[in-house]
């Protein structure tokens, strides 16, 4: 099969991501000595700076990690609502949709907080060197990929009429800065310096010094400066203005925590994913469904391998609807879920035809409603041209509407048998403005919440959004074998269940899973404002063909084909034992973007 680059192999060390500065700097942590968790964090923080239209300081990472022994484990970095985030709040100002940007939108940041925790409590390498590289970047520039150069060009209107302060942190002049120019962010850079002091200030001990990193994000010079912004009411980008509710105890009351995963066990591969608060457990339902088919013989590039996947994925989705939220404040059934009485009951729904319909499971006692027809609404209604909010004046992107971001992916494995698996997001540059004096926005993930009493993602404070990011740890034969994942809202799990199906049943090397062509379904509600559905709607490469599109059109899906090189941005590592007892590691990375790469020995 045709690949875009060779899968790498080596005993040493590989890492991948979405942008080559970061697995640059990941394998030059690992050439030094640190494992894979340092690399980790130190790649966390270049994709802040490298990657802002992506994810930021300001927003949410879940890890999923393990070690020599096999064990894998769930960091969640994904911080909770305000506790001044009420359904009355939001109702008092007269909103029926969370904004998908502003202050009001903000939850607790947790990516940073996240990444200092992997570092004290699994890393060996302390603050200063690991902040080393992004510190670098951040001073002198990164190179501008041509997407966040558009991205700030779209938000340049905002920024000087609205956002003075990301104005100063994004514009030149005035104007957007040139793809392929040099961005510095300096007030950044003096964040993280201070940080590092801070720290420092401590003492030698590493773990210590961490500690007190994460002091001063949650009580000390960072949540006093994200207390002072939130406070002040900005526009937001569809014609609101409102200040935020997050405040200095919010960031003081919370700290990332240690998790057992959700895992399912396919044809002999166990994945591991995060719990219900992320959209994880949807990829192990998919996968629950599919165990009841023989995909052996159906090639992964045909339209009844399209078909089937996407049937599943719309049961599993509307599962996702009617019963995902924060488990620490609803009981999520998913026992019941993966089982296999449940699954055999719900793959009788899939035949030949595609659904129109969105069809969740039915629980006594758990979910909550979903108004499948309203999500259409809002479609037909975008699709038309027409509002579904006040205004739409301010879009950026592909939707109409208030400007949102995408996400980030990384996967490290060290010559000790570590892995991880992150996917960092949120505090996209062009969805909230720069905090002042900090040199990053704020995150903007409880537009995931629902301001409608009775549904397990209905705000509250305290309540973790349940957000779209996912990445995968999978085992096989006992041990840890891969860390994969991708960017992409509601299409991450389906484009990694597509991966994960090509390596079990195509047999296919990491490069040649990512490379393959690929698909995902809209037909489930968008996780995202303005939350709308599109029934039947399949989006594929053109690399598969005009008969797969004939095919699966004359099963009734609505069928849009992009471009060729359009779907995911998938990334893997992989650590395999050969017959001679030796670990063998390999890693691919997505050219879709052109921006994602591999790098190891």
């Amino acid at each position: 099969m045709f690949t875009t680059r060779p899968e790498l192999t080596g005993t040493f060390g590989m890492v991948a991501s979405t942008h080559w500065l970061a697995s640059s700097v990941g394998m030059g942590v690992l050439e030094r000595g640190g494992n894979a968790f340092d690399a980790a964090v130190a790649m966390g923080f270049v994709l802040h700076v490298a990657e802002p239209h992506m994810c930021g300081p300001g927003g949410d990472v879940p890890i999923l990690l393990s070690g020599p022994q096999g064990e894998v484990t769930v960091l969640c970095g994904q911080g909770p609502a305000p506790a001044g985030a009420t359904l009355a709040h939001y109702r008092g100002e007269g909103l029926d949709l969370v904004p998908s940007s502003g202050l009001l939108a903000a939850v607790v940041p947790g990516a940073v907080p996240a990444w200092l925790t992997l570092l004290r409590d699994r890393g060996t390498w302390p603050l200063r060197d690991v902040l080393e590289a992004a510190v670098g970047y951040a001073e002198a520039g990164v190179p501008l990929h041509r997407d966040v150069s558009s991205t700030i060009a779209a938000g340049q209107r905002r920024f000087l009429r609205h956002w003075p302060t990301s104005a100063a942190t994004w514009l030149v002049g005035g104007e957007a800065p040139a793809a392929g120019s040099l961005l510095p962010n300096p007030v950044l850079a003096a964040t993280w310096r201070r940080l590092v002091e801070e720290a420092e200030a401590a003492g030698p001990d590493r773990e210590a010094q961490l500690d007190a990193a994460l002091r001063q994000w949650g009580e000390g010079f960072v949540a006093e400066a994200i207390d002072r912004f939130a406070r002040v009411a900005v526009a937001d980008g569809a014609g609101g203005h409102y200040a935020g509710v997050l405040r200095g105890q919010d960031l003081a009351g919370w700290r990332p925590g240690y998790e057992a995963p959700v895992t399912f066990d396919y044809h002999g591969v166990e994945v591991a994913k995060c719990g219900p608060w992320s959209q994880g457990p949807v990829a192990l339902q998919v996968l629950a469904l599919l165990a009841g088919f023989d995909l052996d013989d159906v090639p992964a590039t045909s339209a009844p391998f399209v078909h089937l996947v996407t049937e599943a994925t719309k049961l599993a989705y509307a599962d996702r609807e009617a019963f995902y939220g924060d488990p620490a404040h609803v009981a999520v059934p998913l026992d019941v879920l993966l089982s296999p009485a449940y699954n055999d009951e719900r793959r009788r729904l899939i035949d030949d035809r595609a659904s129109l319909e969105l069809v969740p499971g039915r629980l006594d006692g758990h979910g909550g409603p979903v108004d499948y027809a309203a999500a259409v609404a809002r479609g037909a209604r975008l699709r038309g041209g027409a509002p579904v909010e006040p205004t739409a004046a301010m879009a950026s992107g592909p939707r109409v509407g208030p400007p949102t971001g995408d996400t980030v992916h990384l996967d490290v494995a060290d010559r000790w048998g570590n892995l991880v698996s992150a996917t960092p997001s949120g505090g996209w540059l062009q969805a909230s403005p720069v905090v002042d004096g900090l040199g990053f926005p704020l995150g903007t993930r409880a537009q995931m919440f629902w301001l409608e009493e009775g549904h397990p993602s209905t705000l509250a404070p305290g309540k973790r959004p349940r957000t779209t990011l996912t990445p995968s740890l999978a085992r096989r034969d006992g041990r840890p074998w891969m860390a994969y994942g991708t960017p992409g809202g509601d299409g991450q799990d389906q484009w990694q269940v597509s991966f994960l199906l090509r390596l079990v049943h195509g047999g296919m090397n990491l490069q040649e899973a990512i490379d393959a062509p690929s698909f995902h379904s809209e037909h489930m509600p968008s996780s995202f404002w303005p939350r709308d559905a599109k029934p039947g709607r399949v989006v594929i490469e053109d690399r598969f063909g005009e008969d797969v599109v004939d095919e699966l059109g004359a099963r009734g899906h609505d069928v849009v084909v992009g471009p060729a090189w359009s779907e995911g941005r998938l990334s893997a590592v992989a650590r395999e034992v050969d017959e001679e007892g030796r670990a063998v590691l390999r890693a691919g990375a997505n050219p879709r973007g052109m921006a994602g790469y591999a790098v190891g020995r």
